[in-house]
Order: structure tokens, then sequence, then C-alpha cells
């Protein structure tokens, strides 16, 4: 199982060659993840995998430990949304790796993947800095979206 979030380009997200920037992605990427996982406002809409408290005074961090991504085709600005498709490659006990990739709108005429990546996330204590564990919530809410890791084409 995949989850399928919409993202909607800005035009400042190009750079001078008309296509999305590099810098651009990984923020669009990370905006898919908070959409995904991060829990919504009262009145506000979520996957049912958006179970990660926001802020400091939760007292449990989001760190990015390791970004990689493989661009396979040229973003062009476009008006509908992306579709960035998410799942999860890995569950560890306090870390997890977020898969991605990221196609034009899906009622496109022909369907493009531009980009692959993937995201580790370790969860730590906001004063210690120390490794949190998973929640029996969070693993409730992912498992269901673990699937192959990303095996990418260029090495």
């Amino acid at each position: 199982m995949r989850l399928h979030i919409p993202i909607h380009l800005r035009w400042g997200d190009l750079d001078a060659f008309n296509h999305v920037n590099n810098t651009s992605m990984l923020k669009l990427l990370e905006e898919a993840r908070v959409r995904a996982f991060w829990k919504p406002e009262p009145g506000e809409e979520a996957p049912q995998t958006a179970v990660l408290s926001t802020g400091v005074d939760q007292g449990v961090l989001t760190l990015i430990a390791r970004q990689g991504i493989e661009y396979l085709a040229p973003v062009p600005y476009q008006r509908r949304p992306l579709d960035v498709e998410m799942w999860f490659g890995r569950l560890g006990g306090s870390s997890v790796e977020v898969c991605y990739e990221v196609f034009n709108h899906p009622e496109s005429v022909e369907r493009q993947l531009y980009a692959r990546s993937t995201a580790v996330i370790v969860l730590v204590d906001a004063i210690t800095g120390r490794p949190v564990r998973l929640t029996p919530q969070m693993r409730t809410a992912w498992e269901p979206l673990v699937g192959d890791p990303i095996s990418y084409q260029h090495r």
C-alpha cells in the first residue's frame, strides 16, 4: 500500500532552466512527509498515518539522518498537483526509511515518474538528543505502508 499526497508547485520552485530546482524538490518532499505523518490541527483532514506530534513542546524531534534522491526527468511547471507516492522501506527501533516517488498528476494524459527518494528519519528526545523508540501507535499506523525499499538505477 502507498499513500498518495498531492503537492502543488509554486512558480518560485522553478530555476533558470525552467524546471523544479533540486532544493525545491527536497522541500516538496518535506511538505508531503509532514502532510502524511504529522497530526493535523483541529478541523484539518489528514490520512490515518498522521500520528506524529509537532513541535519541541511534545518532547520528541524528528531528524533527517540521511536523504538521497534520483532525478529521472525534469519537472516542468504545472497547475495540477504532483502526485507524491509514499511508503516505508523499513521501520526500525527509533528510525524509519520513508520512500517517495514523484509523478505528474494521476489524470495526466501520460504518467511521468520524475524522481525517487529515500529519507531516513530518526526520532530523538528533544532534551537529551538520544533516540526514542517508535510508539505502538506509530507502528500500527505505519506497518500497512511497509514495502520494498527503492532500488536506484544510478549508483
